[in-house]
């Protein structure tokens, strides 16, 4: 399988904030010295993100009965077949900031836990800004050929479950190239990794917010944060 490598992820200190499940705006008034611990992690850990994306292309052959055929396999559920109808095409990806920084995390926190928490908190805010390039990516091509691009989906979200789509995303695609890996439960390893899959079509549409679609739509703070065609992915990690 492809695998892209040549990724810049340009992070703030406000993602790596947000990565930790806090309010940047919140922790600037009442706790600047995790602000701190925030830009220190950002210093130190964006040397240790190895972003890569394994991908796969595939032709779309029908949608029978919530089951997108496609060559090589199957996606099925009722959010895919709400969103890939009309989909030409389906890209699969796996994407992942690789084991480097994990591993610094497991090493902090013995030592210094806030710290690790911080840098915990880089990854999920890496791994989120891998997500949205690597799809963006695949949207601009398929604009060029006067296609559109769906929402893109992830296991986890409200109509397909994480079990059921991991399993399916990885019979369709070896990531093994790209260092990662499907523990029996649906984990991905390294952990900060996602796993997505985009449709594309002359005849696609978006449709609503991905973030009316994600399980943590009633308990999530920042969904005004989110681009109207973009989810949090904090759920597929």
């Amino acid at each position: 399988m492809p695998v892209l490598s040549d990724w810049v992820l340009e992070l703030e200190v406000d993602q790596v904030l947000r990565g930790q499940g806090a309010d940047p705006a919140v922790l600037r008034l009442r706790r600047p010295a995790l602000v701190a611990q925030a830009e220190r992690a950002l210093q130190a850990g964006a040397p240790l993100l190895q972003p890569k994306v394994a991908y796969a292309r595939l032709t779309a052959r029908g949608l029978r009965h919530e089951r997108l055929v496609l060559d090589g396999g199957v996606l099925e559920g009722s959010l895919i077949a709400q969103h890939f109808a009309g989909a030409s095409q389906v890209v699969i990806m796996v994407c992942t900031i690789g084991a480097a920084l994990e591993d610094e995390v497991a090493r902090q926190m013995d030592v210094d836990p806030v710290f690790a928490l911080a840098l915990d908190g880089l990854g999920s805010a890496a791994a989120e800004a891998l997500g949205g390039m690597a799809c963006r990516s695949f949207e601009r091509e398929a604009e060029t050929r006067g296609w559109h691009a769906s929402l893109p989906l992830s296991p986890g979200m409200i109509g397909w479950p994480v079990p059921e789509g991991q399993g399916q995303i990885f019979a369709l695609l070896d990531p093994g190239e790209a260092g990662v890996r499907l523990t029996e439960t649906g984990m991905m390893i390294p952990r900060k990794s996602l796993s997505l899959v985009l449709g594309i079509g002359e005849t696609m549409t978006v449709g609503d917010s991905a973030c009316s679609f994600c399980s943590l739509n009633a308990t999530c703070r920042y969904q005004d944060h989110y681009p109207p065609d973009r989810a949090p992915a904090s759920a597929a990690m």
